[in-house]
């Protein structure tokens, strides 16, 4: 199963390198690490001895240290914490930064931050090989985008920084929770109809996108259908989250490389970013009389 994240979608994602199961291949039956049969501890990779094991070499190995993801090199859920949480600081700081800098009345270095944010994203998405630092990146020049849009949204609408920031907090507390006690279950036919309503939600976007550039205006971000068309965008934020717990679990559960974990973390920050802006975009319309 894979993510509609485009960060999980193509074949892949997870590196695949010798050694980890499920993924590559190996040149003898015994793995890498031929028949030793203490393939992935930290005696590994010690030279196998030739013969029966001596009472002191089991003893020695009895009673060594656990093999952890330092000594298997496999991605863990704390990895991908850790990594989704320096990922989601470096955004809101520089988010910080555009806020508390950017003059109010100038949106050029914030439209310019967004258009290159949009190109790294989509770099890292298709890079086969993962780049912390590309990461990173984005989540410094999305932030400042998302910080600058944000201030002006606040200054129209007081409060609505706040409200978003715990609208989309309270959107991935419950699909987490929801996930792990199995009332929505990642299936192929719950990924078909959640690509399915995804790809039409872009494409209506795109075309009222069009429509305004004209002059024209389809209502899909104001008044009722606007509401609408918010609390969608938003459920589809939740879908994607979904999308990636399935992911993140399956690649530790194939043993993908430690630093993978920055992938993960990607991609959840890509779900979250989605479930923000539509969360601004719905707070403001039902705050837009006040």
């Amino acid at each position: 199963m894979r993510s509609s994240n485009p960060v999980f979608s193509r074949e892949g994602s997870f590196t695949r390198e010798p050694g980890y199961a499920g993924f590559g291949t190996t040149t003898q039956a015994g793995g890498q690490y031929g028949n030793n049969p203490y393939a992935g501890t930290p005696y590994a990779q010690q030279p196998q001895a030739q013969g029966p094991l001596t009472d002191e070499q089991l003893y020695e190995m009895y009673n060594g240290p656990s093999a952890g993801p330092a000594a298997t090199g496999r991605m863990t859920l704390d990895d991908v914490v850790a990594r989704t949480a320096m990922t989601l600081l470096t955004l809101v700081a520089a988010g910080a930064v555009a806020w508390f800098v950017l003059p109010f009345e100038n949106f050029g270095f914030a439209i310019g931050a967004s258009l290159v944010a949009m190109v790294v994203g989509l770099v890292v998405s298709f890079k086969r090989s993962v780049s912390p630092p590309l990461i990173l990146t984005y989540a410094a020049l999305e932030g400042f985008a998302l910080g600058a849009v944000t201030h002006v949204l606040n200054t129209v609408v007081e409060g609505i920084a706040i409200q978003a920031v715990l609208g989309t907090a309270a959107v991935f507390a419950a699909m987490l929770f929801a996930y792990k006690s199995g009332r929505i279950r990642v299936t192929a036919r719950y990924t078909r109809i959640g690509i399915a309503i995804a790809m039409g939600f872009v494409l209506l976007m795109l075309v009222n996108m069009i429509a305004m550039a004209f002059g024209a205006d389809l209502g899909l971000r104001s008044g009722p259908l606007g509401i609408v068309v918010g609390l969608i965008g938003i459920a589809l934020g939740a879908f994607f989250l979904s999308l990636d717990f399935a992911a993140i679990e399956e690649g530790i559960a194939q043993g993908a490389p430690q630093k993978e974990a920055w992938r993960a973390a990607f991609g959840l920050t890509l779900s979250l970013v989605w479930i923000y802006v539509e969360m601004l975009r719905l707070i403001a319309i039902l705050r837009g009389d006040d």
